[in-house]
């Protein structure tokens, strides 16, 4: 389990800076991204355990980066350039980005929560944020489960944010 520090450090260095330059944050947006992080890599894990193809802290397969860009970012150039700030560089490897670069993996998981029509469950709403990310990120195919994000999430944030704002 990362430590709070870690933890803080991540949300503070990497999600609202990430939000902020792409104009799509809310302390709600944040907390689930946190959260998603938590649950699917624990903030450690930057390769799926057992060779599956998940990438990076937010454990992202590469079918689905590459769903979101076929299939919306190409239709959305602007935010499909506020993505691309995002990369090391143009010629930057995909899955590399995924792996490596922190606040790219950001963005396509931010991008992949904003194709959600439903919206994200209000800040501080642990529950609703563990039901939301298992529909819509971890998916009824996904082996993760609502219980899980909310024991990692209570392990491991408690009050920071309300204290680390």
């Amino acid at each position: 389990m990362p430590t709070k520090a870690i933890c803080h450090y991540f949300y503070r260095d990497t999600i609202l800076p990430t939000l902020k330059t792409m104009g799509m944050g809310g302390d709600n947006v944040a907390e689930l991204l946190l959260g998603t992080a938590l649950v699917e890599s624990r903030l450690t894990w930057r390769k799926q355990l057992g060779n599956g193809p998940a990438r990076g802290l937010y454990q992202m397969e590469m079918a689905t980066h590459d769903d979101i860009w076929n299939n919306y970012l190409s239709y959305r150039k602007s935010l499909a350039d506020k993505v691309l700030q995002f990369k090391t560089n143009h010629k930057a490897n995909a899955e590399d980005e995924l792996i490596n670069n922190d606040l790219y993996a950001t963005a396509m998981a931010r991008v992949h929560y904003a194709r959600v029509k439903e919206a994200i469950p209000d800040a501080g709403d642990t529950e609703g944020m563990a039901n939301y990310w298992k529909k819509y990120y971890n998916t009824i195919l996904g082996k993760g489960f609502p219980d899980k994000y909310i024991e990692v999430w209570n392990q491991t944030v408690g009050e920071l944010l309300c204290d680390g704002k």
